[in-house]
């Protein structure tokens, strides 16, 4: 998946403004693909420059000005036929490359309490990112009260079900890490 084609993805459910589409990206996508307020408004513009999207400049007396984005029929193309290319990266849907699992890895070489205590900023995190999916399960259930296609809601909803596996799984294993760090105090 690119930004471009979960934007496009977004933006064929309704228009929307940059900001709007800020908010739904980070209420929805950003618990698996990551992206700054800045790449989204990048990338806006360059689907713009395609012909994918459109945008509208829209006046206001008390607000500030603002931009709608529509998707075009040429994006809602590029966005079928990405959704209808078969995923090539299912073998890669599980590799990690993280610095932390580096780190980790070498940690042999400091003490044990600071590599507990970095797993207990993991766990943290962990705990912190497993609550954050509660902001998706508001919009799935925002949009099921709008009583719009139910089908959309199901493939958002088992979505976060990934997200909550993980980040149970990420805790599970943070706290046996400690546990086999500790067995020798």
């Amino acid at each position: 998946m690119s930004l471009k084609h979960g934007l496009l993805g977004l933006l064929s459910y309704s228009s929307m403004t940059g900001y709007e589409l800020n908010k739904a990206f980070q209420a929805s996508l950003m618990f698996f693909w990551q992206a700054k307020t800045s790449q989204i408004y990048r990338e806006l513009n360059a689907m713009e420059d395609k012909g994918w999207l459109t945008s509208e400049r829209v006046i206001q007396d008390e607000k500030p000005n603002k931009r709608v984005y529509s998707i075009t029929k040429a994006g809602k193309n590029e966005f079928d036929n990405w959704l209808a290319t078969p995923e090539t990266d299912i073998e890669n849907a599980m590799d990690v490359r993280s610095s932390f699992l580096m780190r980790l890895f070498f940690s042999g070489e400091t003490s044990n309490g600071q590599v507990i205590e970095m797993l207990r900023e993991y766990s943290k995190k962990s705990l912190k990112h497993s609550l954050g999916l509660s902001a998706a399960k508001n919009s799935i259930t925002h949009y099921l009260a709008t009583g719009n296609n139910t089908e959309h809601a199901k493939y958002w909803r088992i979505t976060v079900l990934f997200g909550e596996i993980f980040h149970r799984a990420g805790l599970e294993w943070a706290e046996k890490a400690i546990a086999i760090l500790k067995e020798n105090e």
